[in-house]
């Protein structure tokens, strides 16, 4: 029995499942025509709360959206 024949491609591309789907995501996305294009694109922004600690202490938390570096 082959090895790569249970293989999904994108695992054989070397990819994750999350990274694929969100390729797939986006691709789809961007087919999309306006209105439903704007509103979807902006469904996708994601905001999150990051906090660092020194000295076993949390410092004051920041909230970052993943189009910031």
């Amino acid at each position: 029995m082959s090895s790569s024949a249970a293989v999904p491609f994108w695992r054989a591309a070397g990819m994750t499942y999350i990274s694929y789907s969100n390729i797939c995501a986006n691709l789809v996305r961007n087919c999309l025509k306006e209105p439903f294009k704007s509103e979807a694109i902006a469904r996708e922004k994601v905001h999150y709360s990051l906090a660092k600690f020194e000295n076993g202490k949390s410092l004051k938390p920041t909230v970052r959206s993943n189009d910031q570096e």
